[in-house]
């Protein structure tokens, strides 16, 4: 089986320097690799194939037989890694609790330690007859948060 240390150091040596980050990889044991990276611009398929050709050119298939898969992380995936949260501050997010409650709002803060959340909630006002939406910063722990993702909006 491939060593999966290995191949997370022929990543990290192609991405030094560059803007991507990884946000997972996995080896099988029947050696099925896959490799998906992410950058806060977004991911080129060109960058894709270097990366793959540059794991392919520094393992042996004489060695070991594998099959290898490098892509994106995707736009409507979980975040996986805090550097996704971070290039998500100011984005509208939705967000799945531990407890199964679903936010819907914009990341306003995150740490490694938790993220907060502006959720428009209706909130009623002294003097006034009718509630009013306003954001709620709502602070949640992650360990209290099942998945997160960017909330794709066509509007």
């Amino acid at each position: 089986m491939i060593d999966s240390t290995k191949v997370r150091e022929l990543v990290s040596q192609w991405l030094a320097g560059k803007d991507y980050f990884l946000t997972d990889l996995t080896v099988t044991t029947d050696n099925c690799i896959t490799v998906e990276i992410d950058n806060a611009d977004g991911v080129w398929i060109d960058d894709c194939v270097q990366l793959s050709r540059y794991i392919e050119d520094h393992l042996s298939r004489d060695d070991e037989d594998y099959e290898l898969e490098v892509g994106s992380a995707g736009l409507g995936q979980p975040f996986k890694v805090l550097r996704q949260w971070e290039n998500h501050v100011g984005k509208k997010v939705e967000v799945l609790t531990a407890d199964g409650r679903k936010l819907r709002g914009t990341l306003a803060a995150v740490s490694a330690e938790e993220a907060t959340i502006d959720v428009p909630t209706k909130v009623t006002i002294e003097g006034r007859k009718r509630p009013v939406v306003q954001d709620v910063a709502t602070r949640l722990p992650m360990a209290d948060i099942r998945s997160c993702r960017y909330l794709i909006d066509f509007k």
